[in-house]
């Protein structure tokens, strides 16, 4: 394994259930990989063990060279940044003071840190929203503020759990597109994604999960093959070339 990010035979159980069997992914810097695959694949659970979450039950996870759950919280939160699922704050914070929070772990130095957080709320399109209480948010925004936060941690290593979910077509686009600048930046990028034309599109490599196990593995143009997805999503489609993008395009059939 020579990525910035592996996990090696990692298997994981939970309430009794093999969610995960033999996991082995490594994931490299200046790369952009997707975890795909139908509802109760495995995704969550990839994620939450890569991010150091969740221990796997056999196998190891490493972060630049050394098991990710050795590091101090302080020391993980330097190297790698998490945009789970739940963005609920249960707090009357403003956008702006959920952003900053993002600094916590960072030598203290007000300027920088003022200048990342407007930096990374522009770049989520909620800098005009900075004053705003994030329990008047709506589900959208929230995710935008949420992904801001990540974006201020300003980490080698970038883990989105479904960036994508409460966002309309224009801000899906523009999550995915800021992801893929922060891979050209050199960050290691991993996003778990349910569109798979949005995986298509965006992704240097996708890694589909079916049953806990990894069944392909590769950029989009080899994996997705309408063969292999009818196996694994059970719905027939026709895989096309998109008009417009040199990738893939999947289009369900009745």
């Amino acid at each position: 394994m020579t990525g910035l990010l592996s996990a090696t035979g990692v298997d994981v159980m939970l309430g009794g259930n093999h969610i995960l069997k033999g996991l082995d992914i490594d994931v490299e810097a200046g790369r952009l990989t997707s975890l795909i695959g139908p509802n109760g694949a495995g995704k969550s659970t990839v994620f939450a063990t890569l991010s150091g979450d969740l221990e796997p039950t056999r196998g190891q996870v490493l972060l630049d060279g050394a098991p990710v759950r050795s590091y101090r919280p302080r020391q993980l939160a330097l190297r790698r940044a998490v945009l789970p699922q739940d963005h609920l704050v249960r707090f009357s914070y403003s956008v702006e003071e959920v952003v900053h929070l993002a600094r916590l772990s960072h030598p203290t130095d007000p300027e920088t840190d003022d200048r990342i957080v407007a930096q990374s709320m522009e770049a989520a399109e909620v800098g005009h929203m900075r004053r705003r209480d994030v329990q008047t948010l709506s589900g959208g925004e929230m995710a935008r503020t949420a992904f801001a936060r990540t974006l201020a941690q300003t980490t080698p290593v970038v883990l989105l759990d479904e960036p994508t979910a409460a966002l309309d077509l224009r801000h899906q686009e523009a999550v995915l597109r800021h992801a893929r600048r922060l891979r050209d930046d050199g960050a290691c990028v991993v996003v778990v994604l349910h569109d798979l034309n949005l995986a298509s599109a965006y992704s240097d490599r996708v890694v589909m999960l079916h049953g806990g196990v990894v069944v392909a593995d590769g950029p989009p143009r080899a994996v997705f093959t309408a063969r292999r997805i009818k196996e694994v999503y059970r719905q027939e489609v026709l895989v096309t070339d998109h008009p417009t993008r040199d990738c893939p395009m999947i289009v369900t059939i009745d």
